[in-house]
């Protein structure tokens, strides 16, 4: 631990320049070229992502990678040797060997030099059938049943890596590490080790890491992006990316770029902290880390500290996500306008089923009336409702013919029948299949200068006690005067897509506003504001430290982003939708 750049630092800078593969192009050379930075990392990597990859890796079998890599760093490559920023990213995706090879060349074609690690150990496709016969079951966490017995074609199987494979990288003199599936916050916990030397049962440190990897890992969702009170950002216009500065105890300061547009604040960060999680120990493949001990203030301007993150040892079992072809979807958006619009509707769905011969001709078959339209509407688009049919079959040309049935009503049914967009064929669907397997199983893989290095499991020696939650004083919830106003008036919420689940989480801004939430929405209460989330089986977590409740909502989203049917597959509007609703609340919580 005694490299140069390491030398009388007391913090470690780490720069997040992508939060999935498609995000701002110009991020990476904006982080490296607004202020000092150490470490610049990249998640590209996500369930959708996964399956987007493997489409690409069919075209060509030597792609399988994010592109988009290669692009940043042909840009940046020269500068991050220069000022010795280390470079840690997820993009290998499918095949981080050859986006090594493809980098290589980029090196050499610059003039450059740099030292190229390639991870992996985490694509478990060749395996499955050696690790089934092992009594691996892969059981779906959700449904409760084995890959066998669920009847799926797998096409990609990848275990969540942790950290340790980029520290021992680093440590060896990696200039730039790429990997596979590695897991998010992993991508900022693996240079922090390196950089102070932390064990593997430095679990308080770990944990503070992989809180700051969480809050960084999708970019400027910690910036003022995607955040609910967007009248308090100062500008949207050119979003700083989010900088976490680590401690040696753990502790960061979450910060972006000086003179760059967002915002980083203590909801802002909040609102990063509360997407796609479940309960408050949140589950890395290095380290436990509690939520509910989380610290947070406003120390400065654009500058929030995170301290007091209590952690434990990891799970001895790893997330897989498998991803199965499961057939074949299509939909059609069919336009209703102006008046009787839930008999038009009815009309038209009673045909179209006439029309193939009756329900139950597709595997899964869905049917949403949109109500969008406005009475005495005063333009032609404020006439319109939408009628939104969706099916899903394993018969391909089943699926393609859905759109014909459609079309063929075109002039015998409702007036005014238009669609929102030409007919299509049905594309493939990919239904996720989230499985857990015992770490022993999984070996990270180091290539560096032609040479392999490996990183096994290490069971956890001396593990602490859980770390209990921190204690938050909260007053009564209070009482007096009520008024009807959008519970969005105040409260915020953030949500997103946890496979085929759905999280949600809201927050109030003040111990009232909690105290208040605590006892008002209960999901007896979000099941009566949000009628169509019903039927589902939802949980609900408690953080007091961050004044926030989180729901899990549990098979809204079917079988996943690839596959699901659902307008918003990812439930990035859930959120919203329940801040659209009015409540009766007191008064004295309305600023």
């Amino acid at each position: 631990m005694n490299s140069e750049n390491r030398k009388g630092k007391d913090k470690v800078i780490i720069a997040n320049c992508s939060g999935f593969f498609g995000d701002r192009l110009s991020a990476a050379a904006e982080m490296v070229r607004g202020g000092p930075i150490d470490v610049l990392t990249g998640d590209y990597l996500a369930e959708l992502t996964m399956a987007l990859l493997f489409r690409l890796k069919l075209k060509n079998p030597e792609a399988g990678y994010t592109p988009t890599f290669l692009k940043q760093m042909e840009e940046i490559m020269g500068e991050c040797l220069d000022r010795k920023i280390k470079v840690v990213s997820n993009a290998g995706g499918l095949n981080p060997g050859g986006l090594a090879q493809e980098l290589r060349k980029l090196a050499e074609k610059l003039g450059l030099h740099p030292r190229i690690a390639c991870i992996d150990g985490d694509d478990l496709m060749g395996r499955l059938g050696e690790l089934q016969e092992a009594g691996e079951a892969f059981v779906h966490l959700d449904k409760g049943i084995s890959l066998k017995d669920g009847g799926l074609v797998p096409i990609t199987a990848n275990a969540y890596l942790g950290g340790w494979g980029i520290a021992e990288a680093l440590e060896r003199g990696a200039d730039i590490v790429v990997s596979g599936r590695v897991a998010d916050a992993s991508l900022v916990i693996g240079p922090a080790a390196w950089w102070f030397g932390w064990k593997r049962n430095d679990w308080d440190k770990l944990a503070g890491a992989a809180v700051a990897g969480h809050i960084v890992e999708c970019s400027a969702q910690a910036t003022g992006g995607n955040y609910s009170f967007f009248e308090e950002v100062p500008s949207f216009l050119k979003v700083g990316y989010p900088i976490a500065e680590i401690s040696a105890d753990g502790s960061s300061v979450i910060t972006k770029h000086p003179g760059t547009g967002g915002l980083v604040s203590v909801d802002t960060v909040k609102a990063q902290l509360l997407y796609e999680v479940r309960e408050p120990t949140y589950l890395t493949p290095d380290v436990s880390a509690r939520f509910d001990t989380i610290r947070i203030s406003q120390q400065a301007p654009d500058r929030v500290l995170i301290s007091g993150v209590l952690g434990s040892a990891p799970p001895e079992t790893t997330k897989v996500c498998i991803n199965c072809i499961g057939g074949y979807r299509n939909s059609a958006t069919v336009v209703l306008t102006g008046l009787d619009i839930e008999k038009k509707a009815r009309i038209f769905e009673e045909a179209f089923f006439d029309n193939i011969g009756g329900r139950g001709q597709y595997a899964i078959e869905e049917v949403q009336l949109v109500r969008s339209n406005k009475d005495d509407p005063e333009t032609n688009d404020e006439a319109f409702a939408y009628l939104r049919i969706s099916v899903m079959d394993k018969d391909q040309k089943k699926v393609d013919r859905f759109s014909a049935k459609i079309v063929e009503l075109g002039l015998a049914n409702i007036p005014g029948f238009t669609l929102t967009a030409p007919p299509a064929k049905g594309t493939m669907a990919i239904v996720h299949w989230p499985a857990l397997i015992p770490e022993h199983h999984i070996t990270q893989k180091i290539m560096l200068d032609g040479e392999e290095f490996t990183i096994g499991f290490m069971p956890s020696v001396a593990a602490a006690p859980l770390p209990e939650a921190q204690k938050v004083t909260i007053p009564p919830a209070p009482a007096g005067k009520t008024v009807n106003i959008p519970f969005g008036r105040i409260f915020a919420t953030r949500s997103g897509d946890k496979g085929g689940n759905a999280n949600l989480g809201v927050w109030g801004k003040t111990p009232a506003a909690y105290a208040f939430l605590k006892e008002f929405l209960t999901i007896k209460k979000l099941k009566e504001l949000l009628k169509d989330m019903s039927g589902y089986e939802i949980e609900r977590y408690d953080f007091p430290n961050l004044y926030a409740v989180n729901f899990y909502i549990r098979g809204v989203l079917g079988e996943g982003v690839a596959a699901s049917l659902r307008s918003d597959p990812q439930a990035k509007t859930l959120g919203e939708y329940l801040r659209a609703k009015n409540i009766e609340a007191p008064e004295s919580i309305v600023t």
